[in-house]
């Protein structure tokens, strides 16, 4: 082990990271009227153990995870999805979720949740599914609903996308979602005039990553992409006349780890060695790697 890493200089880089995560998804872009963003556990404990400094990225923080987290050593977790949601009465092993918790801040592990942060921002979940839906040629495209904090309007939650030519039918945006996600299969609500799939046209799309039901309802569009929806939210929509791609929660996060947070955050990180962080980042191997044990928890036979 270098002597130049100490307790001190491993806090320091990992203060270091979290603000380079915020630089990359500001905390001011989430929706704070419910989400719980931010620094979510921070671990009292600091093992200088290597000159790695590794960061897991995943979407859901479940024990598998967490196993996966102390096997690589990893510094700092970066879960999507905020383990604590919800106010703790107690931190307890009997419980799965505060379990982990202990394991991670026993072991030197801290968790950061970015959330809808990363949905909002520009080149963020929403963007990618963008172009996921279009195949990346699409003309035009609007925040459905705009952060709060942003002025500029260019930052917020859900898009509504104007495809490039309207000779796009069904089957070529339901193809383009499978394609994009790498999904096998996917839930198709069709609409009456989107029946035969193979010749019915489409302009736009409305997306949304995870739970698009209250992001979308009020947009015009003729088809929704989003993770879930609820029985009675995709009967409406068919009354309206759209239709809807429906993937699975997660499947709509997940991807968006590989192709574009884990890329985005290591570029910075770099960017960073040379300018605010040079003094500690430039003491470790910085590694970004996304969990292999994070999945959807529904299987489709």
């Amino acid at each position: 082990m270098s002597k130049a890493v100490t307790v001190a200089s491993t806090t320091r880089v990992l203060r270091s990271l979290i603000s380079t995560v915020q630089q990359l998804f500001p905390i001011a872009l989430a929706d704070d009227a419910w989400d719980n963003t931010g620094l979510l556990l921070e671990s009292p404990i600091i093992a200088p153990h290597s000159k790695k400094a590794r960061v897991l990225l995943t979407i859901d923080l479940t024990t598998a995870v967490v196993d996966e987290a102390l096997l690589k050593k990893a510094l700092l977790v970066v879960a999507y999805h905020p383990i604590i949601f919800r106010p703790l009465k107690a931190i307890t092993q009997s419980n799965t979720q505060q379990r982990s918790l202990l394991r991670l801040a026993h072991a030197g592990i801290s968790v950061y949740s970015p959330h809808t942060a990363v949905d909002a921002q520009v080149g963020g979940m929403n963007d990618w599914l963008a172009d996921v839906a279009s195949g990346g040629n699409y003309i035009e495209t609007k925040v459905i609903q705009p952060s709060k904090n942003d002025p500029s309007g260019s930052t917020g939650f859900g898009r509504l996308i104007t495809l490039e030519e309207t000779r796009y039918t069904i089957r070529d945006i339901i193809n383009n979602v499978k394609s994009g996600l790498h999904l096998e299969n996917v839930q198709v609500a069709l609409s009456d005039r989107h029946q035969d799939v193979d010749n019915a046209t489409v302009s736009t799309i409305a997306i949304c990553a995870g739970s698009g039901g209250s992001v979308l309802s009020t947009v015009d569009a003729e088809i929704w992409f989003t993770g879930e929806l609820s029985h009675h939210e995709v009967l409406a929509l068919r009354e309206r006349g759209v239709s809807a791609i429906i993937c699975g929660h997660t499947n709509t996060e997940r991807g968006y780890l590989t192709t574009g947070f884990a890329p985005k955050l290591l570029a910075l990180i770099k960017s960073n060695t040379q300018t605010l962080d040079a003094n500690y980042y430039e003491k470790f191997d910085i590694e970004v790697v996304v969990s292999e044990a994070d999945r959807d928890p529904i299987t489709v036979f």
